[in-house]
């Protein structure tokens, strides 16, 4: 297994279905300490030997969220399907502890209205996501990626802190830190090509490509 992050506060991951599972288990294979949490015990007992901590437990209630230390982590995914009113009220106890980032799984465009509206920071549709793409995305800075054969992405990140008012030549991505920015797209325009003249501001988009951990690492300067 990866190295841990013990600079992370972990992430919890609620509903151990196919979609969940998927993903606490691309999160444990990134390196992060994953709290896997249902209320089904044989999926419990099932996915305990697989995961770091897995628990049984009701998490409509924000008393029971408490209980299990969630008020202390960061990043939250709700990946409950069965239910829709769980998973909206679990959100919305997440929401009362003050989580920085929950993200939820939406069954239709109306689950996932309501889901935004009582809380969640992202939603996703797990027919249009794998569990193994949200997970790059939920701990990264990538707005977006698409994930290639031999360990390849495109991805749209925002422009790091560091490098606003630098131009590419002065950057030497793909020497630097094995990234070719190919585009921009600054607010209220269209997306352009870039040169080594291009000078980078902080409110562009970058399309980047390289791979998936060159890109997140570049994403993530700071």
């Amino acid at each position: 297994m990866s190295a841990r992050h013990p600079e992370e506060t972990g992430i919890a991951v609620i509903g151990l279905g196919r979609f969940g599972s998927r993903l606490a288990e691309s999160l444990s294979r990134l390196g992060y300490e994953v709290l896997a949490i249902d209320h089904d015990p044989n999926r419990v007992q099932h996915w305990s030997a697989d995961l770091d901590r897995v628990v049984q437990a009701d998490t409509t209630e924000e008393v029971v969220l408490r209980q299990l230390g969630l008020a202390d982590f960061g990043r939250v995914v709700v990946a409950i399907g069965a239910s829709l009113e769980a998973s909206v009220l679990t959100v919305l106890a997440l929401a009362e502890l003050g989580i920085e980032q929950i993200w939820a799984r939406a069954t239709s465009e109306k689950h996932a209205k309501i889901l935004h509206s009582v809380g969640a920071h992202h939603v996703v549709f797990p027919e249009q996501e794998t569990g193994e793409r949200v997970a790059h995305l939920i701990v990264s800075r990538m707005l977006d990626f698409i994930e290639f054969d031999d360990d390849f992405a495109i991805a749209k990140i925002k422009v790091p802190a560091p490098l606003v008012g630098r131009a590419l030549r002065d950057i030497a991505p793909r020497d630097r830190y094995g990234v070719m920015v190919v585009g921009e797209k600054q607010a209220g325009e269209p997306f352009r090509y870039v040169g080594p003249d291009t000078v980078l501001t902080a409110d562009s988009v970058l399309i980047v490509e390289g791979g998936i951990s060159q890109v997140q690492r570049f994403s993530a300067l700071t």
